[in-house]
């Protein structure tokens, strides 16, 4: 899959970890790249950066000094929805990764499974992917076939679809689920690359949600994809 990228001078990012050799190793690697970074190393650091202005781009740890990464992650997504968060941890258990999600995390990697480029990692991100560790999204596909096992013998109608969702909505929806960018929903269902973020705004709206990984989660839950 083609990665759609931008200049990398262009993309700001809010980088906030409290290990300072993780830190100034994300960092170097990140501005080497071309990026514009502000660290910070706990929430109260993180809080006045955001004061300053959004950035396009948040990667948090999720333990720090003073709160929990969850925090910043629900207060960036409510006040600049435009921003892409991925989480960068140690935590990989359930409670840890789903809340995030949640919250509205878009990413989601283990410190021990760090890709090699964290460049690339952003620019995908920013394309419209959600990068996962393997062992994480292993985890959601666990968690989702269990779902589905236990809802093996639904009670007869239709399949729910509450939030009345046309199928062209559907479809782009199956799209963002497979990790498809903008663009390449664009193309694979012959549509204008400007009519996605419209589409998507509105099945955000229809199923109450705030990003990517929700909106796949409650679809599933509905019965109106399959992964």
């Amino acid at each position: 899959m083609t990665v759609e990228r931008q200049p990398s001078q262009t993309i700001t990012i809010l980088l906030v970890e409290d290990d300072a050799p993780t830190l100034w190793r994300l960092q170097e690697a990140l501005t080497r790249a071309g990026f514009e970074v502000r660290a910070a190393a706990n929430l109260a650091e993180a809080r006045d950066s955001l004061a300053a202005g959004p950035p396009r781009v948040l990667l948090t740890d999720l333990q720090l000094p003073d709160g929990h990464g969850n925090a910043l992650i629900r207060e960036t997504r409510a006040r600049f929805p435009d921003t892409e968060i991925m989480v960068i941890s140690n935590l990989g258990d359930e409670e840890s990764v789903i809340s995030a999600i949640t919250v509205g995390a878009t990413g989601y990697l283990l410190k021990d499974a760090f890709p090699t480029d964290i460049a690339a990692t952003v620019h995908e991100l920013v394309a419209g992917h959600s990068p996962i560790s393997a062992s994480i999204a292993r985890f959601i596909v666990r968690r989702t076939q269990t779902a589905s096992e236990a809802a093996a013998e639904p009670p007869p109608g239709p399949a729910l679809n509450t939030a009345k969702l046309t199928p062209r909505e559907i479809d782009i929806l199956w799209g963002i689920a497979k990790g498809f960018s903008y663009a390449e929903i664009a193309g694979h269902l012959g549509l204008s690359r400007q009519t996605v973020p419209g589409h998507i705004k509105s099945i955000y709206r229809k199923l109450e949600v705030h990003t990517r990984g929700e909106a796949v989660f409650e679809a599933v839950q509905q019965g109106l994809i399959q992964l």
